[in-house]
Formats: structure tokens, sequence, C-alpha cells
């Protein structure tokens, strides 16, 4: 039985570590390793759809630009190319995703796995910022930054954090490259929702921490998502670098020391 303060640690836990570029099934592992806890599905996907609320509030305007330029069939505005930007994107994770699905669910029990990931993380967030450019985005950036956020299925790699290094990398400019990222996870975090539903069994629920859990992932997960808006626009995403690849450590050194 999960307890109201579990429940509160691990919604905070989600809040903070979906956007912030620090891998959040990383930080769930540890989480519910260190707490003793097998959280049952059904909170999984309450905080999955919490971090889509977030999502679809921050960027709702844009989000509207979009659905309007698709239900006129205009490709040729900002809105329009990032439709078609997302679909292509989407692409690599909704593969990856269904074909790969066990293999990456066994790596959720494998803890030097994380740590290894978290390292990996951390090297591509401290390079990302030495490549910093201006430019437009194009379908060949679209498909390799949703070739990344395919590999963030993985847990200690950060799908924010890699995402977004994918378009700096590419010199993509950082106000693009933030919001394609985060519009990028709105399908992405939908899919493994509806995937994670297909194997929900609902029996005797208390909807009270269930509730808590999804608000408080919603409040926190919005902080953080305008927290690390500031972060990107300021050039200090590698500061993320540094806590990744320390935690990564850690946790190899613990899991080995054993």
């Amino acid at each position: 039985m999960v307890t109201l303060i579990e429940v509160f640690v691990l919604a905070v836990v989600q809040g903070l570590t979906e956007w912030l570029p620090i891998s959040s099934s990383g930080h769930l592992v540890i989480t519910q390793k260190i707490l003793g806890l097998n959280l049952p599905l059904i909170y999984s996907v309450m905080l999955h759809f919490g971090t889509l609320i977030v999502v679809l509030t921050a960027f709702r305007k844009d989000i509207f630009g979009i659905i309007k330029a698709v239900v006129k069939r205009d490709f040729e505005t900002d809105e329009g190319k990032l439709a078609l930007f997302i679909v292509v994107g989407s692409v690599p994770i909704a593969f990856t995703g269904f074909v790969f699905h066990g293999f990456f669910e066994s790596l959720f029990s494998n803890l030097p796995a994380v740590g290894l990931a978290l390292l990996i993380t951390g090297l591509v967030l401290f390079f990302a910022e030495k490549r910093l450019g201006n430019r437009k985005m194009g379908i060949l950036d679209s498909i390799l930054i949703g070739a990344a956020q395919a590999i963030a299925i993985i847990p200690g790699i950060s799908r924010s954090g890699v995402t977004i290094s994918t378009g700096l990398l590419r010199k993509v400019d950082k106000a693009t490259a933030f919001k394609y990222s985060f519009l990028l996870s709105a399908p992405a975090i939908a899919g493994a929702a509806v995937m994670e539903s297909k194997e929900l069994v609902v029996g005797n629920i208390d909807l009270i921490p269930l509730l808590l859990g999804t608000i408080v992932s919603m409040i926190v997960g919005y902080a953080s998502l305008k927290l690390l808006q500031k972060i990107v626009m300021n050039k200090k995403i590698h500061l993320f670098a540094y806590y990744c690849c320390a935690v990564g450590l850690a946790i190899i050194f613990f899991t080995l020391s054993q």
C-alpha cells in the first residue's frame, strides 16, 4: 500500500525531473529503490497524465496555432512546418517504444545501467552549449531530435536534456530547440500513458493519493519547466551536466561495491 507521504515524494520527484534535464525515469528508479516501493501502474499512468497537462498548458498558444495550421492545411507557415516536424520526430519513439518495449522495461531494475545513462546525459549536456547557433530548424533536425527522444526511453537518459542538446548541437537557435523539445514530448507522453493503460487492472484504488500525486506533479512540473526555460535562454544548461555525472558515478560505485 502506497502512503500519502510516499506518493507526495514521488510526485515531487516526477514533477522536478520530468522537465529538468536530469532524467525522471532514472530518479524514479532511484527513489523507489530507496523507499522500497513498487509503484502500482495506475500511478505511473496518472503521473504521465499530469505531465501531459503541463505541456498542453505551458504551450497552449503554440498548440492552438499548430491545430489552426493543420485544419487550414497550411504547412508553409512556421506553425504548419512545426506540425510536420512533430509528426516526423514522433516516428522514432513510436517505433522504438513498440518494438523494444520489453527490453527497455528490463533496464528499470538495472541500477548500474541507470548510472551509466546519467553519465551519458551529463556528457551530452556539457558539450551541447559549446556549439550554440542561430539556425532555423529543418526536417533533418526534427528526425535527429526525434531519434534522441527515442533513446531517452532508457532510464537515466534525460528526454529534455538530449532533445534540447541535439537541437543545440545542430546549431538550431535555443528558443526553437526548447519549444520543439517540449511540443515533441506531448505525443510521446500520451502514447506512453496509452501503452501503460493497456496493462492496467483497476481494482480497489484509493483516489486521494492518486489525485494528490497528479496535482503535485503538475504544479511542480510547471514550475520546473519555466525554470528550465530560463536556464536554457541564459546558456546555463551545462550546470546540470555536473549533477548528472556526479549522481551517475555515485550509483555505479555504490552498486558495484555491494
